[in-house]
């Protein structure tokens, strides 16, 4: 990224903070990806009202989970003012996958051709109720990005395994796969209860994901102290009509 490149991203980011609430769990997504995301795959392109104050953004992100979708989030006041951003932003005939609070959801649907969408449950872990598990199975190493990840191996192949999609300075979200052979044996609920440690142990509050009707996921979280906010996300994946 050029000087001229970053100074201009860095002037964005600085517009839109009024925009979003870093402590808030419902704006910890975004805020992580329009704040703190990579400069060199970030995007943002800041919508201004009539008195040259930011109303509303979308930032464009790669990540490395998936090298062919960036990553999409918004924040705009209305469903006309989140389309014209979607527009302006995305690229004819490339896929995206787009994270939006519900309330845009309708904006997206509308301009998009939309191939996948799931809703998700916001899940914030209560430090009182969190009671670590300690299982000596569970090894720590390192995920492709750097930060912590944790997991269980069978024949060298990891069966369980838990990390943080992304690690704002106030959030982070977990995930937690566990690979068919490895389930109904409390190893995911292992894994995870290894990385919300590790996250407490930085000083950084877990955020869990649930989609809809996924009782299972539900169950490991609620286990393990983490609460339904009542926030829900919508996740769709498709290319601007």
């Amino acid at each position: 990224m050029v000087p001229n490149e970053l100074s201009r991203l860095q002037e964005e980011r600085r517009a839109l903070r009024p925009l979003l609430s870093p402590h808030d769990p419902a704006d910890a997504l975004a805020s992580y990806y329009a704040l703190w995301h990579d400069p060199k795959r970030t995007q943002l392109l800041v919508r201004r009202n009539a008195q040259g104050n930011a109303d509303g953004f979308v930032a464009v992100c790669q990540t490395g989970a998936d090298l062919f979708r960036p990553l999409v989030t918004l924040r705009a006041p209305d469903a006309d003012s989140a389309g014209q951003l979607l527009r302006e932003a995305l690229v004819p005939h490339r896929p995206y996958q787009v994270l939006v609070p519900v309330v845009l959801a309708s904006a997206v649907r509308e301009h998009l051709d939309v191939q996948q969408s799931r809703l998700f449950s916001i899940y914030r872990l209560d430090p009182a109720r969190f009671q670590p598990i300690i299982n000596v199975l569970v090894q720590r190493s390192t995920g492709p990005d750097g930060t912590p990840r944790f997991q269980i191996e069978s024949q060298g192949q990891a069966v369980a395994a838990s990390g943080t999609n992304w690690r704002s300075p106030t959030f982070a979200e977990v995930y937690v796969y566990v690979d068919p052979i490895g389930r109904n044996r409390g190893w995911g609920k292992s894994v995870a209860s290894a990385c919300t440690a590790s996250l407490l142990e930085a000083r950084i509050s877990p955020l869990y994901l649930v989609e809809d009707g996924n009782d299972g996921s539900a169950r490991i979280a609620e286990e393990l102290g983490y609460v339904d906010t009542g926030l829900r996300e919508f996740a769709a994946e498709g290319q601007i009509k």
